[in-house]
């Protein structure tokens, strides 16, 4: 009779008892259908997720992801100006130079005449030193029509070449500059829009891509010391003319050169 009593007694004190009675537990109402938040384990049953469910997961695949937008289209003004900027980009196209003429040339066997006549004019008789390209500019004059030269050297050949500047004559002065390559001749000289680049003066040396600078004739060893080299070219138009006389394959010799460039009508 004691032990039903007292059985009865544990039970009621254990029936007012509540789970958040005991410190470290706390009371948590339970979801009213927690077979909504289990997956069946069957494979051979389709697993079916609830819509809140769905919006969880498509929420949490999301979350921290750039969504990607749709291309705006380009307002107007700004397709005109990006074209802009791409022909802007690009180098200008060289414009198209005339043709020209290719020169007269000839030899003559009076070699003593005419180094002893030159002999007699000043500054017809120059020493190119080796390495050296001196080059003479001849602007065309209205009362003239071609250019022509004639010149000899003293023991050796030397390189010659004729070129056309096309730029607008600034000066009727014919002048002459000497440079050690293509590229300090071009700082020096501000007729030229581009360097002459020297290349293999036996097969003749080409210019380089230049938006004035014409060749007439390439720059070619001459046999100068064994007969008069001479020549003639009719103006192509308003310019100057470069008569290089190259030094530049050399690396021992000097060259001593007898030349004169004069107009004819």
């Amino acid at each position: 009779m004691e032990n039903a009593e007292a059985t009865s007694e544990l039970q009621s004190r254990l029936s007012s008892l509540s789970v958040s009675s005991f410190s470290g537990i706390a009371s948590k109402t339970c979801d009213s259908n927690p077979l909504d938040r289990l997956q069946s384990t069957d494979l051979s049953q389709p697993v079916i997720h609830p819509d809140n469910q769905s919006q969880m997961d498509d929420n949490s695949n999301t979350k921290g992801l750039q969504q990607p937008t749709k291309d705006e289209p380009a307002e107007e003004g700004d397709s005109v100006e990006s074209s802009t900027a791409e022909k802007s980009s690009h180098p200008e196209e060289r414009k198209a130079l005339p043709p020209l003429q290719p020169a007269n040339t000839w030899t003559s066997v009076a070699l003593k005449e005419l180094k002893a006549k030159l002999r007699q004019e000043k500054d017809s008789v120059v020493t190119v030193y080796r390495g050296d390209i001196m080059t003479v500019h001849v602007p065309t004059i209205p009362e003239a029509k071609r250019v022509c030269w004639e010149f000899a050297t003293d023991g050796y050949d030397i390189g010659f070449g004729v070129y056309f500047d096309w730029s607008p004559v600034t000066t009727r002065a014919i002048t002459v500059h000497i440079s050690e390559s293509s590229d300090d001749e071009e700082e020096d000289d501000e007729l030229e829009a581009g360097p002459v680049v020297p290349g293999d003066v036996e097969r003749g040396s080409k210019t380089a891509a230049n938006s004035n600078l014409g060749e007439i004739l390439p720059v070619y060893r001459q046999d100068s010391h064994l007969a008069v080299q001479a020549g003639s070219h009719s103006f192509p138009g308003e310019g100057t003319y470069l008569l290089k006389f190259d030094n530049s394959y050399s690396l021992w010799r000097n060259k001593t050169l007898y030349y004169r460039v004069y107009y004819s009508a």
